[in-house]
């Protein structure tokens, strides 16, 4: 998702019906699924890497949190593996 030409952002709801844009930092494929690491595009909240899974609910792909601590673990290292990469190519 991310290019040479910039950023990528998305907007996603949470279960408040709130709307948040996140820059996508990184898009990986791990053990047959697909993730992304954001951060939030708005100044106004942390700045912290949030990881999301793409899952399929009645035909539809949609992001959520990854809820098994290995699994987050696992696509969290790739991911900082992969920025650092990025960064050291630079």
């Amino acid at each position: 998702m991310v290019d040479q030409y910039g950023s990528d952002f998305i907007t996603i709801m949470d279960e408040d019906g709130m709307e948040y844009e996140l820059e996508v930092l990184s898009t990986l494929e791990y053990n047959g699924a697909s993730y992304i690491a954001a951060i939030p595009a708005s100044e106004e909240l942390d700045p912290e890497v949030i990881l999301l899974k793409s899952v399929e609910e009645d035909g539809e792909s949609i992001l959520c949190v990854i809820e098994d601590e290995q699994e987050l673990d696992a696509v969290n290292q790739l991911v900082m593996d992969s920025l650092f990469q990025e960064s050291d190519a630079e």
